[in-house]
């Protein structure tokens, strides 16, 4: 007969807290590689590249017997991705609960994911497909290792700190995508002169690298995190195991009727994130394609987007402790809105205009993202962290599937991304509406946690 295993006895006091939380921080600055480098300048223009010189001329590559526009690969590419995330993401969550092992299934998924970056150094000469599957691969490695990172923030802060901890998370992750950014923009720009090595194979170690960096600095969290409860018996198998946590997904899924308030929480935060993530996923994609801006100048203006975001989410969140997380997120919607709106207008080859918008970008951006992963993590019931998280970043990380294939189907039919662009501007507003219309403190006390001073 099997039996449970007993909860540890763990030492909560500030100090612990505190060793646990810059452990936390330092996997925003392992990951944040891959959306920087890898999802926000390198890749997508390079597997278009690499997708047009293989048509050679033709108006059409195959892709599994479709013919897909080379300037519609990564779009489409990134979309099944995201259906991918939204099924892989619910089970990873629901099998970090159920077993209580989050430490090392976090660590998994992100050494899965790092792995299949640094494979990104093999795809050149026409291996778009290639670029594809490892795309696939390295995304679902990341979505799943950040639900199970995100539903460790109810374990190493208290209610009144998290505002703050998932700031400082968001922000570490800033600092560290910009700072190795800046080294990947040195070697795209002088790789040539200095080591002799032209553009593809400077994209190709940049990509490589970002997945080094990725698993290299995950050793720290492993490092310092602490799994704290667990459901499944002693000596369970892996298949008994993966059985009980889709029972035990299977049962999240249908409590969620009981919590909707935290329901219309999801559907919000889905709708105004599937903006901001695409708007993030495909600025270099838009800047290079649609504005014919050189990499030089992307580069340029995603490094100033990094460094400027650190302040900005720790500006938003200092702003948050005085006025409360759900108010500045709504102040954030609004500019979001004008910034989609703005680069619909935005003059073709103006890199002042295009560094002016990601300046604007930066300073709502990270208060955005932190404080709505903090605002998420009050009305989440008890034992469920990694669950509910995995549904949450299906609106996050998953929910680029309608951006992606809106953007996908207008470049498709017109070859323009502008008519993409300004559609997100619905997003933002419907999102915005339907959290401005939940009543946090009744979500909160309905989930049965303690509602914070400041929302």
């Amino acid at each position: 007969m099997t039996v449970p295993s007993p909860p540890a006895v763990f030492d909560d006091s500030p100090a612990a807290r505190k060793r646990e939380q810059w452990g936390w921080y330092f996997y925003d600055w392992a990951n944040s590689a891959f959306p920087t480098t890898v999802l926000t300048v390198f890749l997508g223009p390079y597997l278009i590249t690499i997708a047009e010189a293989a048509a050679n001329g033709a108006p059409y590559v195959d892709v599994l017997g479709f013919d897909v526009r080379p300037g519609a690969y990564f779009s489409f590419v990134v979309g099944v991705a995201a259906i991918l995330q939204i099924i892989f993401m619910p089970v990873a969550g629901a099998l970090a609960d159920h077993t209580g092992r989050k430490k090392q299934l976090m660590g998994f998924f992100a050494i899965l994911g790092a792995l299949a970056t640094v494979c990104f150094w093999f795809v050149g000469d026409g291996r778009y497909i290639l670029g594809g599957l490892l795309f696939l691969i390295a995304n679902v490695g990341f979505a799943c290792a950040f639900v199970i990172y995100n539903s460790f923030l109810p374990d190493i802060a208290t209610p009144d700190e998290r505002d703050k901890v998932s700031g400082m998370g968001w922000g570490f992750g800033y600092l560290g995508g910009g700072l190795l950014l800046a080294v990947h923009l040195v070697l795209f720009l002088f790789g040539e002169d200095l080591l002799g090595i032209d553009k593809g194979t400077a994209v190709r170690i940049a990509l490589a690298s970002a997945g080094l960096w990725w698993g290299g600095f995950t050793i720290i969290p492993l490092l310092r995190l602490r799994n704290r409860r667990g459901a499944a018996p002693r000596r369970e198998t892996a298949g008994q195991a993966i059985g009980g946590s889709f029972r035990q997904l299977g049962r999240t899924a249908m409590g969620l009727k009981a919590y909707p308030l935290t329901l219309a929480f999801l559907v919000g935060y889905l709708l105004y994130n599937d903006g901001v993530q695409t708007v993030i996923s495909f600025s270099a994609t838009f800047a290079e394609k649609e504005l014919g801006l050189d990499t030089t100048v992307q580069i340029g203006a995603i490094l100033m987007v990094q460094f400027v975001a650190f302040f900005g989410a720790l500006l938003l969140s200092f702003v948050a402790s005085r006025i409360g997380a759900k108010k500045v997120v709504l102040m954030a919607l609004v500019a979001w809105t004008a910034v989609v709106a703005i680069a619909y207008f935005l003059p073709a080859g103006s890199a002042a205009a295009f560094y002016a918008l990601g300046f604007a970008i930066a300073i709502v951006m990270g208060g955005t993202q932190a404080l709505s992963r903090s605002l998420f993590s009050h009305v989440i019931p008890k034992g469920k962290e990694a669950e509910y998280y995995s549904l949450y970043e299906i609106s996050d990380k998953g929910s680029t599937f309608l951006g992606s294939a809106t953007l996908g189907m207008a470049i498709q039919l017109s070859g323009s991304y502008r008519l993409g662009i300004i559609s997100l501007v619905v997003f933002f507003i419907l999102g915005g509406a339907i959290l401005a219309a939940v009543n946090l403190p009744k979500a909160i006390r309905a989930a049965g946690n303690e509602v914070p001073d400041k929302l």
